[in-house]
């Protein structure tokens, strides 16, 4: 294996180390929350045992969220893995960028318009919802990426189910 084979795996290996050490940051935070909150309300006070069950909402939502953003991440992993794998990636590599790294909006939205006519001629195919939601980010619409990305992880999650 040559230097630069490696240098995906080394960088995906950062990234799930990274994720792993905030996760388990956030864990402790919400460990060390909860104790503080059943401290408030072994206090037997009535604003601290109000207070302190406001604070065991705290860890309880986080965890929610930490879940399902968790969920979210391997799942368009999922989707980017294969779509690697089948060479269907959306390549924006020759594309002109400003200074910040962003692609520059001209060439975003050309690339946008021919990604949407792809998935129009398409619309219930996870890959083209895919390439469609990374065309969006691309092009600096982040909310309609979101929910695009969430279609397309809908439909290949059906077509994985239906064993296609």
């Amino acid at each position: 294996m040559n230097a630069e084979s490696a240098r995906p795996d080394r960088q995906v290996y950062r990234i799930v180390t990274l994720v792993a050490l905030l996760v388990l940051a956030v864990i402790f935070y919400f460990v060390r929350l909860g104790g503080l909150a059943l401290a408030f309300i072994a206090d037997g006070k009535p604003a601290g045992i109000a207070l302190g069950i406001a604070m065991l909402l705290l860890p309880v939502v986080g965890a929610w969220i930490l879940w399902a953003t968790l969920q979210a991440a391997f799942a368009h992993q999922r989707l980017a893995r294969r779509m690697h794998e089948e060479g269907r990636e959306l390549d924006s590599s020759q594309l002109p960028r400003r200074p910040s790294g962003r692609i520059e909006r001209d060439a975003a939205d050309a690339l946008f318009a021919q990604v949407k006519a792809e998935w129009e001629a398409d619309p219930d195919n996870w890959r083209s919802s895919y390439r469609l939601a990374r065309a969006y980010d691309y092009a600096g619409d982040r909310g309609r990426a979101r929910e695009t990305m969430r279609r397309a992880v809908a439909l290949e999650k059906l077509e994985r189910d239906s064993g296609e």
